[in-house]
Formats: C-alpha cells, structure tokens, sequence
C-alpha cells in the first residue's frame, strides 16, 4: 500500500525526536546525535531524511547562515495523534474506543496515570460555555 505524503517513515521519526529533545540543530549536529561515527555517508543519509521532512512541512530550515539550522515544525503531540488515527481506521474502523480499551488494559496504569484519565474525561464531559439563565449576571427580571 503506497504511503500518503504525510506519513513519517522511522528513520525520519527518529530525525524528529532528536529535534523535539534537542531542540533547532545543524545536520551536523543530527547526524553526530544519531550515529556515533557519523562518517560522510551517516551525514548523507540524514541530510536526506531532512529534505523528505521538510517536503511533508514537518522541520523548516533556517538559511540566514551558511550552517542551515533545522526545527520542528510538527509537534509530538501532533504527530502521535495522527499515527493513532491511522492504525483506529486501519484496525478498528475508524472507531478509538477499541484501540484505547486495549491500551488501557494491558499497559499496567499507575493510581497516578488511571486518576489523570479519569480527570480528562471529566473535563471532556462538562460544557464548555452555558448561557446565563435569564435574571442572572445583570440581566434586569
């Protein structure tokens, strides 16, 4: 099955961990984080994977230096959320509730984690604005 231009490959996925964890960095500096000999083919293969991500607009380049400078443009949390997306409709079609059930049950949570889950889903519940009832806030009966 072809790739749509969004999907993120995990070499290229490893490319953005450096730089959400780092922060902005040279291929240099990519390459040196990702290999430990960082020979010139190392080098090469990283500057590839930086091109692929700036042509799915996941880091842009800063070219105001000779030494372009890379950043994230795509946030983690961005990014996980359209991974989950995609395997929901491939495995569960469309629907998250089977993907997190499963989650939930066999990853083991914490009291801690298991009360941060019961407090998003409270604040997910509640309305967002309700109007005033008549009367009330200075409003004249």
């Amino acid at each position: 099955m072809p790739r749509t231009p969004q999907d993120i490959t995990d070499a290229e996925l490893a490319v953005l961990q450096t730089l959400w964890d780092r922060g902005p960095a040279t291929i240099r500096q990519l390459t040196e984080a990702l290999y430990r000999s960082g020979t010139p083919s190392e080098y090469a293969t990283v500057q590839k994977l930086l091109e692929r991500l700036e042509a799915k607009k996941c880091v842009r380049r800063d070219r105001r230096t000779a030494v372009h400078v890379f950043e994230a443009t795509v946030q983690r949390e961005e990014l996980i959320g359209r991974r989950l997306r995609a395997v929901a409709d491939k495995l569960c079609g469309g629907s998250l509730t089977p993907l997190l059930t499963h989650l939930v049950q066999t990853s083991g949570l914490t009291p801690q984690e298991r009360q941060e889950l019961r407090d998003l889903i409270d604040r997910l519940d509640r309305p967002t604005s309700r109007p005033a009832p008549r009367g009330e806030k200075g409003e004249s009966a």
